[in-house]
């Protein structure tokens, strides 16, 4: 109960400095984060071109996080946060220690975005069992044409056994994670959204449909698909631009912060190649770093011409009338 308290009178706090901040244009801090993604690696064992991690552009050095900077993390953040997203970059279940990590997140609120590829009957069991409580399983094609196209040295074969896996698994527990099957719309797979809706139904498993986000100029015209609903982007004078209007405010800079596997804090999950650290949580706390001077300064950017900050360009916070 006192728990339950806390992290609502946090939640009302961290809600009302962004309003006030947004009002008033001054930067104004009254809490901690409401949710938090953790990067467990960002290594993958997949090349997906449009993808920083996969396509092998990141230019940030590669690991895996140490389990005691992540008791450091849970210990400061639990009191606080209604969510954590355990994956950014990279293919969380390559960490050896995936499941001692999620044991120490059973009193939060959990979600974990896999490829697919490791969900053996196993470890469907472990998951089945182990209180989280989303797990999203990329599948951008009903076929073997249509994923691959997209999710190079993917095995479809395998990602939808594993997804048979962990709905039985479900059933043999009565318990385990919410599941939702997310796909990429894209130019090759747009036509099987009737099939994908079908399939999801027999895995008793959501879908969620979600804009691609493009980090190569030249492959606009490969990815974007012909309904416009799935495309965060427009052409404009010869050029594609993201449809988001980009106001001069961010609730992610309130809400959302992202830590990378070597204990790093970015403002926002649009900061894949953490272009924007905010902190280093082996050298401060993450309370000293939320309400740090990097962070001010960042927050203070936005409010004034977020348009010209290079991760914003591809934001889709607030962007209506598209599936992101």
């Amino acid at each position: 109960m006192v728990n339950t308290f806390i992290k609502f009178f946090n939640f009302s706090g961290s809600g009302f400095s962004f309003l006030i901040s947004s009002l008033t244009g001054k930067i104004s801090i009254n809490g901690m984060p409401v949710s938090a993604s953790i990067e467990l690696t960002n290594f993958c064992n997949l090349n997906c071109p449009e993808c920083l991690s996969g396509s092998e552009l990141m230019s940030r050095s590669r690991g895996f996080m140490e389990m005691s900077l992540f008791e450091k993390i849970i210990k400061e953040l639990e009191p606080y946060v209604y969510n954590l997203n355990l994956y950014f970059q990279g293919e969380p279940m390559l960490h050896p220690e995936f499941f001692s990590f999620l044991r120490l997140t059973e009193r939060i609120h959990t979600t974990v975005s896999t490829n697919g590829h490791f969900l053996s009957e196993e470890n469907a069991d472990k998951l089945a069992i182990s209180g989280l409580n989303n797990l999203i399983v990329s599948l951008d094609g009903i076929d073997n044409e249509s994923y691959s196209a997209y999710r190079a040295k993917g095995n479809i074969s395998l990602v939808k056994q594993g997804i048979k896996n962990v709905t039985e698994a479900k059933k043999r527990h009565s318990s385990g994670p919410k599941l939702i099957i997310q796909v990429l719309v894209n130019k090759n797979n747009e036509h099987q959204i009737g099939q994908l809706k079908h399939y999801a139904r027999e895995m008793e498993a959501s879908l969620r449909l979600k804009s691609m986000q493009i980090i190569n100029d030249e492959a606009f015209d490969k990815w974007l698909p012909s309904d416009r609903r799935y495309s965060r982007y427009k052409l404009t004078d010869g050029h594609y631009t993201i449809k988001n209007a980009l106001p001069d405010r961010c609730p992610r800079l309130w809400f959302n912060p992202v830590i990378t596997w070597d204990g790093k804090v970015l403002p926002c999950c649009f900061d894949k190649d953490a272009q924007h650290v905010m902190g280093d949580l082996n050298e401060s706390s993450f309370r000293d770093i939320w309400n740090g001077p990097h962070y001010r300064l960042f927050r203070k950017a936005v409010f004034s011409d977020r348009k010209h900050i290079d991760i914003c360009r591809n934001c889709t916070s607030g962007l209506k009338g598209v599936k992101y």
